[in-house]
């Protein structure tokens, strides 16, 4: 073994994820947040990357996601517009929208973090105060409000979920947030047409970032299954012995439905950024030793996972020995399974990654910035001998910087200018780290049992376990059986199984479960479970038999939110 490297390597990764939104029996977006993260987190961080050439990082984008995006630039490049927000941004008159469109914008332009993106703008926040004064009169009288307000309301909503440098760098934003009011059709269609020159550049942005070797692209199964569930739902008492699990014992053909999200996955990143990808972020970082099978079949050359992951991986390999100290089995991959298997597995730095997800932005961006490079000064000072020491942050791209003023914009600015020319810690990605191991001849420890479990509190509680995550589970369980039946008979035609493939495989996501149960707020749970009853009762219209009336009901309704809802969770509870 080689002696102790001079410098740390950081990997970061960002992840980019939104679920399918679109209803496939109607082509509508249900809800707005592929095109509005677009323009908001997709275009910031590449900006961020742009501006720092000697930053090298891991940027992850699902499949589904992508599609979207693509079909966002498609509805502006055909003029046929699907989303009922966007379509609404484009419509000349405001005072002849119907009342359900009035309501549409009513209930959805206030959707978003009020502390950052909407009280720092006195107009935005005029518009709110006379929404908030109405509505105390009596929801009816939130209808007499004028095509005005509803276009300025509109307007401010989307300016709010501009990203900072799109504000830096294109001048009709500034225009529009200094004039403030009274925007005019001309004004929207301006704002409407930004909108789909940012969302058209994303994809093309990202490639070129990866073709000059700033970056890797890495991939996800395509429609973000949980899918060490999906192979087998025991999985989820290898962290919970006692958990309770879904009537059904096993979710119908599992693992050839991983199988089919992971090569689709792999086709759809070929296609897109012109070579397949090297590794694998699973869905919701959740792993198996089934799971990584799988991975290893596809040739995949990493997978990464939650440090609680691997800490209860090395009790189940090791139950004799007590758990090393944290420096002295994080900071390095591991080999899963023999010797000769070929896939690395690598976990996250938890705290580093929650504090960047839920702490930092409660800084000054420059001390935040500097604070993380210390601890990572410190991880490299207490390396001890490892040869190769690594630390891996990996986190949501997308939703943390809601809660950071400016967008995150001063604390990635800060950092990536930080770790630029920092004399100890290398940037880098990990197919470039496994390269250079590689050639180095490193040894790699060996990991000889992997416990089941995801990067949020290294368990599948979030997805599984409880009433309504497990009603969901059966529902799906039975749509599966029920197309497996018709999938077998003459009854559909090429065409139409290709369709009920695609709607199942949206089915299939981890998002819906998610969100089902009392730890989140009622409109979120809300709308996501309306999506996914949306979905199963299209897959029953498109397996040609009826639907049962059971998806007529809510699964969940949610309940009061708690510091542990939304779209992002700490790695331990």
């Amino acid at each position: 073994m080689t002696s102790r490297s001079s410098e740390l390597d950081l990997v970061l990764l960002w992840h980019m994820h939104q679920p399918d939104y679109r209803d496939y029996n109607t082509g509508e977006f249900m809800l707005p947040w592929v095109y509005l993260h677009a323009i908001k987190d997709y275009t910031d961080m590449a900006h961020h990357l742009e501006k720092h050439p000697g930053i090298r990082l891991v940027v992850n984008f699902v499949p589904v996601l992508l599609d979207q995006l693509e079909d966002y630039a498609d509805q502006f490049s055909s003029g046929t517009l699907r989303d009922p927000l966007l379509r609404l941004l484009a419509t000349p008159d405001f005072d002849r929208i119907s009342p359900s469109e009035r309501l549409l914008i009513l209930n959805s332009c206030f959707l978003n973090n009020h502390d950052t993106m909407l009280k720092p703008y006195p107009c935005y926040q005029h518009l709110r105060d006379l929404y908030d004064h109405l509505q105390k009169m009596g929801d009816k009288e939130l209808m007499y409000v004028s095509g005005q307000y509803l276009a300025d309301l509109l307007v401010w909503y989307h300016l709010a979920w501009t990203g900072e440098s799109v504000r830096r760098e294109h001048e009709c934003i500034v225009n529009l947030m200094s004039q403030g009011k009274l925007f005019s059709h001309g004004d929207r269609i301006l704002l409407f047409n930004l909108i789909g020159e940012l969302i058209r550049d994303i994809i093309p942005r990202y490639r070129k970032l990866a073709e000059s070797g700033q970056i890797e692209l890495s991939t996800t199964p395509h429609y973000h299954p949980l899918a060490p569930l999906l192979i087998d739902f025991t999985s989820a008492r290898d962290s919970q012995p006692e958990v309770a699990l879904p009537a059904h014992p096993v979710y119908p053909g599992g693992k050839k439905r991983v199988a089919f999200h992971l090569q689709s996955a792999i086709n759809s990143h070929q296609a897109r950024f012109g070579s397949a990808p090297s590794g694998v972020w699973p869905a919701e970082g959740a792993v198996s030793g089934p799971l990584l099978d799988i991975l290893i079949e596809h040739e995949r050359q990493w997978c990464a996972s939650g440090e609680n992951v691997l800490a209860n991986s090395l009790r189940k390999s090791y139950p004799e020995q007590p758990l090393p100290a944290r420096n002295e089995y994080l900071y390095r991959p591991y080999r899963y399974g023999t010797e000769n298997s070929n896939i690395l597995c690598f976990f996250r730095d938890d705290r580093l990654s929650d504090m960047i997800g839920f702490e930092y932005a409660k800084w000054f961006g420059h001390d935040a910035a500097g604070n993380l490079v210390q601890q990572l000064e410190q991880i490299h000072n207490e390396a001890g001998n490892n040869p190769a020491p690594v630390v891996s942050v990996i986190l949501d791209g997308e939703n943390a910087w809601e809660t950071y003023p400016y967008n995150g914009y001063y604390f990635l600015n800060d950092l990536y200018s930080m770790l630029e020319n920092h004399p100890a810690i290398r940037t880098t990605t990990f197919h470039a780290y496994t390269t250079r191991l590689a050639e180095d001849k490193v040894e790699i420890t060996r990991l000889p049992a992997l416990a089941a479990g995801s990067w949020v509190y290294g368990s599948f509680s979030t997805w599984i376990g409880d009433h309504d995550k497990n009603l969901a589970w059966e529902l799906l369980c039975a749509a599966k059986h029920s197309y497996d039946l018709v999938m077998q008979s003459p009854r559909l035609t090429d065409e139409e199984k290709a369709a009920a493939e695609k709607q199942l495989a949206s089915c299939e996501s981890s998002d819906w479960f998610w969100w089902f149960g009392d730890y989140n707020s009622p409109h979120s749970v809300e709308s996501f479970d309306l999506a996914f009853r949306k979905n199963l009762t299209n897959l029953y219209r498109l397996l040609k038999i009826p639907a049962p009336i059971t998806l007529l009901e809510p699964i969940s309704r949610g309940g009061t939110s708690t510091g542990e809802s939304g779209a992002m969770r700490h790695a331990a509870s």
